[in-house]
């Protein structure tokens, strides 16, 4: 996964940490990806950035590769706790949606 240099750009995570105002949460920037048509991918590395709000791009880039290594590791506990399967992330969301918030992540 490329964090935006010399490397295939449309890899790169960077790009999409331009789109968002700070401070934010982990997912508006998932949201902010996946609105610019990220690759799966890169929405599923943010997806496994490891605290709940950022304050700032430059936080959000020191978490990369942590969330790159949550990601590829899987099944490790989030901030709150839980084991998630990295395998289906997302799918906790849709499955067990409270009724009338069935929304694909």
């Amino acid at each position: 996964m490329a964090f935006g240099f010399a490397e295939n750009p449309a890899l790169s995570i960077t790009p999409h940490l331009d789109s968002v105002d700070y401070p934010t949460t982990r997912e508006q920037i998932v949201m902010a990806a996946a609105d610019n048509g990220a690759y799966v991918d890169i929405i599923n590395v943010l997806k496994s950035l490891p605290r709940e709000e950022y304050q700032s791009r430059e936080e959000v880039m020191r978490d990369l590769a942590e969330a790159a290594r949550r990601f590829a590791s899987g099944g490790l506990r989030d901030d709150d706790g839980v084991d998630r399967d990295r395998r289906n992330i997302g799918r906790d969301l849709v499955e067990n949606a409270p009724d009338g918030n069935s929304r694909h992540p």
